[in-house]
């Protein structure tokens, strides 16, 4: 989506997906429909800020938030971009939702990266933790997962290209609370393959709801001794309706699943990756 400055948002074509790689033999994969997205929310919009102030093109917002994004429009003002005071019904139209909170920031929709060879090696002796979800469709709980990840010091987060899999957009920043701008997202053509690569690195785990799957606790407890403890951990989520395909579930490490009574069948895929995530790196947080 792009802005017209009298006009509010105007809807741009469609870009073909394209790629291209670096030196480093990290590529980069544009494949998102539009040029430039709204991040509405006034944590999101400062974090953004604080962490990449050129991030910002232009930015709108309401006579009570005007009131506390003194700093950003000071610097959007030196460098000659636009920000101003808009009415509500202006804010939503440009935003595209009524969810905007009284703030819309427009951003660069940026190209998702590709990690290679250098980056995997970085991860590993870095013991990065790494969350890969298999095929998210929901954007809010894309944003969800991204805000949990942040507030547990996970930097880094895989997804496939796949039509089903939700991308960073509105409702992934308003919903992430700020936490896109702490967690890269990247992209695999192949999430299977990229499993069994991380595999000789990673010790993979992914979240099943049974079939065989190892309880939670048995994994995550810090006093286990195997071979497979001393690998860093990338924790593999599924599907919100079908959990992780065969492929993806055969090139784990291993699955495991959250005890629980047979009251309801799972959680939702946000909740299940809280817990997961806590158990694995927030629980034994120094």
């Amino acid at each position: 989506m792009s802005l017209n400055k009298k006009n509010g948002p105007r809807r741009t074509p469609a870009t073909r997906t394209s790629s291209h790689a670096n030196t480093s033999g990290t590529t980069f994969i544009s494949n998102e429909k539009a040029k430039e997205i709204p991040v509405c929310g006034l944590a999101a919009v400062q974090s953004l800020f604080e962490r990449d102030p050129d991030s910002i093109k232009r930015l709108f917002f309401d006579v009570v938030i005007g009131r506390r994004v003194a700093a950003i429009s000071s610097h959007l003002a030196k460098n000659r971009r636009v920000y101003r005071v808009v009415s509500t019904d202006e804010l939503t139209k440009i935003s595209g939702t009524n969810h905007h909170h009284g703030i819309v920031a427009i951003v660069e929709n940026k190209p998702l990266r590709t990690p290679g060879p250098r980056e995997l090696k970085a991860w590993a002796d870095a013991r990065e933790p790494l969350v890969l979800l298999d095929r998210i469709g929901n954007a809010h709980n894309l944003g969800a997962i991204v805000r949990t990840a942040a507030f547990l010091g996970v930097r880094h987060m895989v997804i496939p290209k796949h039509p089903q899999q939700a991308l960073p957009g509105e409702a992934a920043y308003r919903v992430a609370e700020g936490g896109m701008a702490h967690v890269e997202i990247w992209t695999v053509p192949d999430l299977p393959g990229f499993c069994r690569l991380l595999a000789k690195q990673y010790q993979v785990i992914g979240a099943a709801t049974g079939g065989g799957s190892k309880p939670i606790l048995s994994t995550a407890n810090p006093t286990q001794s195997d071979e497979s403890r001393a690998r860093p951990i990338a924790i593999v989520l599924g599907n919100e309706e079908h959990g992780l395909s065969s492929e993806v579930a055969a090139a784990c490490s291993q699955l495991v699943t959250i005890p629980a009574t047979a009251a309801v069948e799972s959680l939702n895929v946000s909740v299940a990756a809280a817990i997961l995530l806590w158990e694995f790196w927030g629980r034994n947080r120094t």
